[in-house]
């Protein structure tokens, strides 16, 4: 009788072990969730937009052990003022109603002007959200300069036979890094039950990204039919990456294109519970390095610790080359979209942006070499105007800084 109530105690206290472990890996689960819930209430976005990485599950992106790329100081100035939709605009009013919370400009790699508000620092390394993909379009040109990808007209199921039976089954590589997929997916962060938002919480429960994409079956059209904007086309982009080289995106991301850009700070990934990189809109880091990153493409791949990318790369992926909207979607001065960049309305030659929700930016013109990063957290984000709006005011910061170099010289 001893023996069975001494074997009894063990059963009931492993019992009880187990159920605390399960216990703390739910409760773990319940507290990202809730903070998703809560991550972008008026009283707390400024600070989670900068603290991503107590929330999430992260992977650090080590910066290298090569020297931090030197941004000259050439101290300059802002526009007071902007034209948009017919009338002016102050420039400061302008951000603090968009909630602006940092800018950098740079010139020819020269810092032209920094400013950080809402009781943010310089030091702060700030959510990118959508603006990650376009960082995925250059590690996506290594892959194929390498020749690990033999062709963007590869189906994306070589490279990821677990999406074989998906709606993924008949895209390409092509398809996905233009957008062009035809899956069926709603992206209305306003909805709770879209797409996008179901796929927040697959992200903050810990559960498995690649197992969301796989689970998805439905089209809306043929792959390459028409463009529409479905970001999980990236983060099957970023399992392509992974199929092609048998490496995470974590690891090349930090070898290919951190390192060389000389960062100040060690930048990270949200992840899922597998380790998984958030690749779609996870990374995060100083404002100044997003700036860094512009200026690399602005230079045509080069960055101070070598040559990340071709030219002729930048120059495809920076095309306006993916099909237009559906003609149910179509608006007139609608920017265009390439290999995971925008193309504005008008743009001339050089000029494309890299933009994420809540207004985060790297915009860039090749023509005038300037880059403007900016971070916000503008809850008004989807309202009508306010992309072109905030396409108006980097125009206007371009021509003002070009302006004042030509006065100068």
């Amino acid at each position: 009788m001893g023996g069975v109530l001494k074997w009894g105690g063990r059963i009931l206290g492993l019992l009880v072990l187990v159920a605390a472990i399960a216990l703390a890996l739910n409760w773990s689960r319940v507290e990202r969730l809730s903070a998703v819930m809560s991550l972008f209430e008026p009283d707390r976005i400024v600070t989670n937009h900068s603290n991503m990485n107590q929330l999430f599950e992260t992977a650090a992106l080590p910066r290298g052990d090569g020297p931090m790329a030197a941004l000259p100081m050439a101290p300059g100035s802002l526009p007071t003022s902007f034209e948009h939709g017919g009338e002016s605009h102050d420039i400061a009013d302008w951000m603090a109603s968009h909630a602006t919370t940092s800018i950098v400009v740079l010139h020819d790699g020269a810092l032209i002007y920094e400013d950080y508000l809402q009781g943010t620092t310089a030091e702060d390394r700030r959510i990118s959200w959508s603006v990650a993909k376009s960082f995925l379009s250059v590690l996506l040109g290594t892959v194929v300069e390498e020749g690990a990808i033999a062709s963007l007209d590869d189906p994306v199921v070589q490279y990821v036979p677990e999406l074989e039976g998906s709606a993924y089954q008949d895209a390409t590589v092509r398809n996905v890094a233009q957008m062009a997929s035809g899956v069926a997916f709603n992206e209305d962060y306003l909805d709770f039950n879209s797409d996008i938002n179901r796929m927040g919480r697959v992200l903050a429960l810990g559960f498995s990204m690649d197992d969301f994409a796989a689970g998805l079956t439905e089209t809306v059209r043929p792959p390459g039919e028409a463009w529409a904007y479905v970001s999980i086309d990236t983060h099957v982009l970023g399992m392509v990456i992974r199929g092609a080289t048998g490496r995470s995106a974590t690891e090349l991301m930090a070898e290919r294109v951190i390192a060389p850009l000389g960062m100040e700070s060690e930048p990270y990934y949200v992840t899922d519970g597998y380790g998984v990189a958030f690749v779609l809109g996870g990374l995060n880091m100083m404002t100044r390095d997003y700036a860094r990153f512009g200026q690399m493409v602005l230079d045509g791949g080069v960055a101070p610790g070598g040559r990340i990318v071709s030219e002729a790369w930048i120059a495809e992926s920076i095309a306006p080359s993916a099909p237009p909207r559906p003609a149910r979607t179509a608006r007139s001065g609608a920017p265009r979209y390439g290999f995971q960049w925008w193309i504005p309305d008008g743009a001339r030659p050089g000029e494309v942006f890299a933009v994420g929700i809540y207004d985060q930016f790297v915009y860039i013109d090749r023509q005038s070499r300037v880059v403007v990063a900016m971070n916000s957290a503008n809850r008004g984000f989807a309202e009508p105007g306010n992309l072109d709006g905030q396409i108006a005011l980097f125009r206007a910061i371009r021509d003002h800084v070009a302006d004042t170099d030509t006065a100068e010289n």
